[in-house]
């Protein structure tokens, strides 16, 4: 029996909540039939102008409304992205697209003309909601050039005026029939190889996900949710909205994270949960502002995507005087799949990543022969269960290596599983950085750095960071030894094809790697070398 002695590393699925069977539209459908006066969204504009708020009531009349006026542009099943930054317009397209059985593509606001490309590209966009301006990028030529690039039209809608652009509407047109198995969105992350790979989640999968994760981190009935997670992102888009939903609560939707602003909601909006980073709580308990704010109102601060060490589990807890949650996951299984419980204790909460939600089926595998490890026996961590993605879009063969022929699916984390069921993280097969709670692929950010005339070899690491968790590392070997690159210009060629985010901050050079037999950079040697100071690191000028 699960939790009660475990003498191997298989958690059962808990089966003693049953699953909810509908799609995404029929759960809002449903929610604002119950409580259609109830806030269900709160805009916070970038400018700070005046706050925007629907009931539910109102927020399915308009997703009906737009949703109709999709069905006369696209077919069932096409493929439409977000890009821009947060904001409600954001929620209610995505909930529109999902009554018109449109599958929605999130793309970050961040991407450069390549790395949209590849998206508009590998998921066939038929169209693509965009924000006019984000950080002082005009990103309806971004999309265009991206287009271009990749020899690809798509249709092009400014969330600035989409509902005037829109329109009603066919008020007599019938909307698609979903099954809840259906793909809902497509989100995309990528592996040890750097390819972009299009995970296909699905309505039945999202949905229960978020009701689950609400319900394990107390989220109360009829709650208010501050969100500044990304919505392009499964934590924003997903994990929080979608909580909130099932919660019939109000979902508070700020343009970006900024500790002040998150105080200020807090107090104002009487927030009772937010989703934050580490990187992220720590900007909001040394924030000027964080002890003249009544926060009060709050009831758990879930976090994860990093290290929650013990002594900030243990602020976080006494600061906030609220609870605290521990959320673990990967986009392929749909968002989380473990979580600790409000009432855990403060060492599992900080030292362990809970125990599997309901409908989940967890075990930690040997990951050459792929029998199940004994207790507390470190191995890969495989789930099984109605969480586990459709497939990555238009990706057979990657695919079939990720989700084997009777269900289960490779997350490429190695853990342990104690004798309770509480999993643990020992490390990642796959070759990722975390950086703020974002996964960044080195292989990606290493074709960049490879197209520099002056990098012969490059070797991209994470290295651990008091602030951001882990932060990217660049590893070179020159062309010239005699005359190497200057890193400001590597970091300026970054720029020029990544987002801020992917750029190294830290760079090394060397004159060889260490290998593996086959030749492999060995980059945990890497990382060893620049801990214990073998390496040292070339000073430059940051822009």
């Amino acid at each position: 029996m699960n939790g009660t002695g475990l003498t191997q590393s298989h958690w059962l699925t808990d089966t003693s909540q049953p699953l909810l069977d509908c799609t995404l539209s029929e759960l809002l459908r449903q929610v604002a039939g119950e409580c259609p006066d109830q806030i269900a969204l709160v805009d916070i504009p970038e400018d700070g102008s005046a706050r925007k708020r629907w009931t539910y009531a109102q927020l399915l009349g308009e997703v009906e409304t737009y949703a109709r006026a999709l069905m006369a542009r696209f077919e069932p099943g096409d493929t439409v992205g977000i890009y821009a930054p947060n904001s409600a317009d954001w929620v209610i397209v995505q909930h529109a697209l999902a009554m018109a059985g449109l599958i929605l593509v999130p793309i970050n606001p961040a991407y450069e003309k390549a790395e949209l490309a590849l998206i508009v590209s590998s998921a066939g966009l038929s169209g693509m909601f965009y924000a006019e301006n984000f950080r002082g990028r005009a990103l309806g030529d971004v999309v265009d050039e991206a287009m271009a690039e990749c020899g690809q039209a798509c249709t092009k809608i400014s969330l600035k005026n989409w509902r005037e652009t829109l329109g009603s509407g066919d008020r007599e047109i019938s909307f698609p029939k979903i099954d809840p198995a259906n793909t809902l969105l497509i989100q995309y992350t990528s592996g040890t190889t750097g390819v972009p790979k299009g995970a296909c989640l699905h309505h039945r999968g999202t949905i229960n996900m978020g009701r689950f994760v609400g319900e394990r981190a107390d989220f109360p009935s009829g709650g208010v949710w501050i969100n500044a997670m990304p919505l392009y992102h499964v934590g924003g888009a997903i994990v929080t909205a979608f909580a909130t939903l099932n919660g019939r609560g109000s979902y508070v939707v700020a343009p970006g994270f900024d500790p002040g602003q998150m105080l200020e909601l807090i107090e104002s909006e009487k927030g009772n949960c937010t989703l934050v980073v580490p990187t992220m709580i720590h900007a909001l308990m040394t924030h000027p502002e964080f002890s003249s704010r009544d926060l009060s109102s709050m009831v758990t601060v879930l976090t994860g995507a990093a290290p929650v060490p013990d002594a900030l589990g243990r602020e976080v807890k006494d600061r906030f005087d609220c609870q605290l949650s521990i959320l673990f996951g990967q986009t392929e299984l749909n968002g989380v799949i473990s979580q600790t419980g409000v009432h855990d204790a403060i060492e599992d909460q900080c030292g362990t990543l809970g125990q599997p939600l309901p409908q989940v089926e967890v075990r930690i595998v040997d990951p050459d022969s792929g029998a199940t490890v004994a207790i507390d026996q470190p191995g890969e961590i495989w789930a099984r269960g109605y969480q586990v993605m459709n497939s990555y879009h238009g990706m057979e063969d990657a695919t079939r290596e990720t989700i084997t022929s009777d269900g289960w699916l490779r997350t490429g984390d190695i853990g342990t599983m104690d004798s309770r069921g509480y999993l643990r993280i020992v490390g990642r097969l796959k070759d990722m950085i975390i950086r703020g709670g974002m996964n960044l692929y080195p292989r990606e950010i290493e074709d960049v750095l490879f197209q520099h005339p002056q990098v012969a070899q490059v070797s991209v690491i994470g290295i651990p960071d008091d602030h951001w968790g882990e932060v990217v590392t660049a590893v070179i070997m020159p062309s010239n030894g005699d005359n190497p690159p200057d890193p400001a210009e590597l970091h300026s060629h970054c720029r020029d094809h990544l987002a801020a985010h992917k750029a190294p901050q830290h760079w090394f050079f060397v004159e060889s790697y260490p290998l593996t037999p086959s030749g492999k950079i060995q980059k945990f040697e890497l990382i060893e070398s620049i801990k214990c100071g073998e390496l040292r690191e070339v000073e430059w000028e940051k822009g």
